[in-house]
């Protein structure tokens, strides 16, 4: 006897699977996609110098380093992915 068989389509039994299909997201939900797991860098100028901001998928502004790298490292400090941003 297989204990490991079930009708859930080889899902374990008692897993929940959801479905969507993110063509059809509203603009709200398409902004809520990735806000506490992804952050954006971009070059800016500040006071003249130039620098890195972070923001989160919303877009809404986190923080600014002084380099790319160390804008990265803190994005990755906070157990985000970092994506940049031209």
């Amino acid at each position: 006897m297989n204990t490991n068989t079930n009708d859930n389509n080889g899902e374990p039994t008692g897993a929940m699977q959801v479905q969507f299909d993110i063509r059809h997201l509203s603009e709200a939900q398409l902004a809520q996609l990735g806000v506490q797991q992804i952050a954006y860098i971009r070059p800016v100028i500040v006071n003249g110098e130039a620098g890195y901001s972070i923001h989160a998928a919303d877009g809404t502004p986190m923080a600014l380093a002084g380099d790319r790298e160390v804008a990265i490292a803190a994005v990755l400090q906070h157990e985000m992915m970092a994506a940049l941003v031209h």
